[in-house]
């Protein structure tokens, strides 16, 4: 939006990094009255928020390292996600196949009842042992896979999540500027003096009172490079690669699949035509911001569920692959794997209030910002109280369009109603993908009139307008891989009626301004 171009120059604080993390912190602060500015050198959730496997998880196997900690918060929060955003979360049965040559029946029920019982359910269902050779999900799988167990967890569309955050930010007062890298900061006369770039060389300075570094992959960086700050923590970059195939069976069932070598992977449905496949753990030496999966990782995946499905998986299959770098602690672990997924918040010593963000997951994002916000409100004697648990993110709140009830997977199906029966006009998957991507914002996006030029199938100009002006969005990899995952479902020629849309749509606005100046 235009008022997003006007950078302040003075604000409370200053939240560096536009993942998960920072959205989240940027939100929460925004809500509890302060001046908060949100930077990121790239778009929104462009690199590991992104690249998630997309799970409001507790993190069943992280039970077995004995993260109880971490799995009871990760626990307690799904259901509070779940009913913050019905649009872009949903509630997810998962699968386990039993494999005797892996872990015994005993350890699997044992692990099944801590994840039931370590965390408050309201309505999310509990486990149970199923037999594969009548479940729908065991029609998929090998036959010597009789038996298995079922249980809760959610999907999450995580790079929509994080512009929910930052588009809540904004709501509560908060500016947010993307494509934008704050080159240095430093501590002058008692408050954070920043120079920010943005991408069309305007260089701009800040002042805050307070800093958060909530760059993910690049936090130790961060406080080296542009603070020349004495770094202590040591982060462990592990690359996470993901593949997607055509999907692999027609129930709506998640799957995680015991390895052989220790790991699990998940089988999720996805967009509707595809099958996403992850995750990997390896070692990343390189900038995060490289990250890509090789051959040995989609080799690995294809092989690995191949173990399970009755159909094999080739790599000649993989119609899309994506790889994020996670930023994990260090907690000396020789296994990727094995290395804590729980985040730590860290106020750093001396004059300058300067939080840390190190760790963390897309399932706890919510409590790491309420934590986060919590400090930096101490640290500079402001009195506030959290918020965020009982508060929708945009489009979350259906309760103009019908009555709402506590269960969020029903509440969104009869939106999905009330908007078809609202608006015959849009066609039925138009009206679906709406429903699902923007919930109740889908008022901004009719706002405007007729759907107008159809882009690209099933993307018309009244959608990209609405993305560029609402949601930050600058080029067609922000829609079509990001905003949405339209890329996946469009041809070549398509994808590219999108770039010179937002060309021509470039070359418009940078006549608009030569003709202002003259």
């Amino acid at each position: 939006m235009r008022g997003d171009l006007l950078t302040p120059q003075d604000v409370d604080v200053l939240v560096v990094g536009g993942g998960i993390n920072g959205a989240g912190v940027a939100r929460d602060l925004a809500g509890r009255a302060l001046s908060v500015l949100l930077v990121e050198q790239h778009d929104l959730a462009s690199h590991t928020s992104s690249s998630s496997t997309k799970l409001i998880h507790g993190g069943l196997r992280y039970l077995e390292h004995y993260e109880f900690s971490l799995v009871r918060k990760a626990l307690a929060e799904r259901e509070v996600l779940l009913q913050s955003a019905p649009h872009i979360m949903r509630p997810l049965r998962f699968v386990m196949p039993h494999d005797p040559s892996m872990r015994p029946v005993w350890m699997i029920r044992a692990g099944l009842f801590l994840y039931d019982h370590l965390a408050r359910r309201e309505w999310l269902p509990g486990s149970h042992a199923i037999d594969l050779t009548r479940h729908p999900a065991g029609h998929a799988l090998k036959p010597q896979f009789r038996r298995g167990f079922e249980y809760s967890d959610g999907w999450v569309d995580d790079a929509r999540l994080v512009v929910l955050c930052a588009m809540h930010a904004r709501q509560r007062g908060a500016h947010v500027l993307t494509r934008c890298r704050c080159e240095r900061a430093r501590w002058v006369n008692g408050r954070w003096r920043a120079e920010l770039t943005r991408a069309d060389g305007a260089v701009h300075s800040v002042t805050a009172r307070a800093l958060v570094n909530a760059t993910g992959p690049w936090a130790a960086a961060f406080l080296q490079q542009q603070l020349d700050w004495p770094d202590r923590k040591a982060l462990r970059l592990v690359k996470g690669s993901h593949i997607v195939v055509p999907k692999m069976f027609e129930h709506q069932h998640a799957y995680i699949f015991q390895n052989a070598d220790g790991r699990i992977i998940f089988a999720i449905p996805y967009e509707g035509d595809f099958t996403l496949i992850g995750t990997t753990d390896v070692e990343c030496h390189d900038d995060p911001g490289t990250a890509r999966a090789d051959a040995q990782e989609v080799s690995y995946l294809c092989e690995q569920a191949s173990r399970y499905f009755a159909r094999a998986i080739a790599p000649s299959d993989v119609r899309w692959s994506y790889s994020g770098v996670r930023p994990l602690l260090d907690d000396d672990q020789g296994d990727p794997s094995a290395v804590t997924r729980d985040y730590l918040l860290e106020m750093h010593d001396g004059d300058a209030p300067l939080l840390s963000v190190w760790g963390g997951k897309i399932t706890t994002f919510r409590k790491l910002a309420e934590q986060a916000a919590q400090m930096v409100c101490e640290r500079l004697s402001v009195r506030s109280v959290p918020w965020t648990a009982q508060a929708p993110l945009p489009g979350g709140d259906l309760s103009r369009w019908i009555e709402t009830t506590r269960r969020p997977d029903h509440d969104i199906s009869r939106f999905e109603n009330a908007l078809a029966a609202r608006h015959p006009e849009l066609p039925p998957a138009l009206c679906r993908r709406w429903s699902r991507a923007y919930g109740s914002l889908v008022e901004l996006l009719l706002r405007a009139g007729p759907l107008g030029h159809e882009v690209a199938p099933g993307l018309h100009e009244a959608e990209l307008h609405y993305l560029c002006e609402h949601e930050w969005a600058r080029d067609a990899d922000d829609v079509l891989w990001r905003r949405s995952k339209l890329g996946l479902h469009l041809s070549d020629s398509d994808r590219n009626a999108v770039e010179r849309w937002f060309a021509q749509r470039e070359a418009q606005s940078t006549g608009s301004v030569r003709l202002s100046a003259i």
